[in-house]
């Protein structure tokens, strides 16, 4: 198939949409800040576009309402679009058919702009002997995250997705840092007169059973779910300013079987130069062994640098023809 110019590949696909998951208090909104780089609060619209007031959203929640056809937008990157599943986790299963339904109505959708393309399912570390509560069993354990049918329009066709491929779930360890203090509580009288670097060893070490414990990750993975994750990763002091989601980012940036949409992410992002390397390698390992036009297969590469335009436009150097790539854009 022949790369799909950045552009073009924006209008086909639209905004990389993420259904968040997890329980109050998990800090599900604090990452979303982080991943679009900002600390304000995010808008609200509904499916229609039109803007929605957040006192009333809020009040919604509080009397048990919730809309997860919602999206959240930043202004700092609009280009990600957000639903929150918030409400079957307290119990409901009204909401909990709801959010089924979403999930299979948006993970085969006709239009692409209209698809939900990565879950994150967030799971709080500050509780941590109850990490895996009902709401995860009946979310891992009932819920299809798969394409029931083949899609048909020719833009799913074009981009290679039109499969039965399902929607990548990523499990997120929030609050990682919780475990640390307890750990540190299990073992304090051991730590005496050992040295820092020594004291820091074994208190990661105990983090590490504690975590193992859990047995969360057992169950997430379990062989008879119906929504395993793809990936997991941990997230760890989110509410300090030096942190970030370049973790969560890779982790479904890689999760997704699709390389446009992978693209479309990376695109989406902006930010993470490590994570553009990281799928340009991915890139000339997997077209090792193919034949590919040398234009192509330049271009195949540079296109995961989205700070760069380029400019097609091939010189005779030494008796090979090179791309050019001009145009850094910050």
């Amino acid at each position: 198939m022949a790369p799909i110019e950045a552009l073009d590949l924006r209008e086909r696909i639209g905004r990389f949409r993420v259904l968040i998951m997890g329980r109050a208090n998990a800090g599900k909104t604090t990452i979303l800040q982080k991943v679009c780089n900002t600390t304000d609060q995010p808008e609200i619209h509904d499916t229609k576009g039109k803007k929605i007031d957040t006192t009333i959203v809020s009040s919604s929640i509080k009397r048990g309402n919730h809309d997860i056809t919602n999206e959240m937008i930043f202004k700092s990157n609009p280009d990600f679009v957000f639903h929150d599943s918030c409400g079957f986790e307290a119990g409901s299963e009204e909401e909990f058919e709801s959010m089924k339904k979403f999930i299979s109505e948006r993970a085969n959708a006709t239009k692409l702009e209209d698809r939900i393309h990565a879950i994150w399912y967030c799971i709080p570390m500050d509780d941590h002997w109850r990490t895996f509560q009902r709401a995860e069993e009946k979310f891992f354990q009932e819920c299809e995250t798969g394409h029931g049918e083949l899609a048909t329009s020719s833009s799913v066709a074009v981009l290679g997705m039109n499969d039965r491929s399902s929607v990548p779930v990523v499990a997120v360890f929030t609050k990682f840092e919780a475990l640390r203090p307890v750990a540190y509580g299990e073992i304090k009288k051991q730590l005496q007169g050992v040295s820092g670097e020594e004291r820091s060893k074994r208190i990661a070490e105990r983090v590490e059973e504690l975590f193992a414990k859990t047995g969360v990750l057992d169950r997430l993975y379990n062989s008879e779910n119906r929504a395993r994750p793809k990936s997991h990763v941990r997230l760890q002091n989110m509410n300090k300013p030096n942190t970030n989601c370049d973790a969560l980012l890779e982790s479904t940036t890689l999760a997704l079987d699709n390389e446009e949409l992978r693209l479309c992410l990376v695109l989406t992002q902006k930010s993470n130069m490590e994570l553009c390397i990281k799928c340009a390698i991915a890139t000339l390992v997997n077209r090792a062994h193919k034949q590919i036009d040398d234009e192509d297969y330049q271009y195949s590469i540079a296109r995961w640098f989205p700070h760069l335009n380029v400019r097609r436009r091939l010189i005779q150097s030494d008796d090979s023809l090179v791309m050019m790539l001009t145009d850094v854009v910050y």
